[in-house]
């Protein structure tokens, strides 16, 4: 499901990182099946370095 929160992270990946739109729909796709959390699986499919996996946990930080 993806709602309000989701919408941000994602527009994050693309607006900021700089990820294609098909990146992270894997990503959704592989974080679903396996139960794993989204930066998670991006950073481990080498699809984010170390430096913009802190970089999406520091915004993620901020918006708690």
């Amino acid at each position: 499901m993806i709602n309000y929160s989701n919408i941000k992270i994602i527009s994050f990946l693309i607006n900021d990182i700089g990820l294609k739109q098909a990146s992270v729909e894997l990503g959704i796709r592989l974080s679903t099946k396996s139960n794993t959390p989204l930066p998670i699986i991006l950073w481990n499919y080498g699809i984010l370095t170390i430096e913009e996996l802190d970089d999406l946990y520091t915004f993620l930080s901020k918006r708690i």
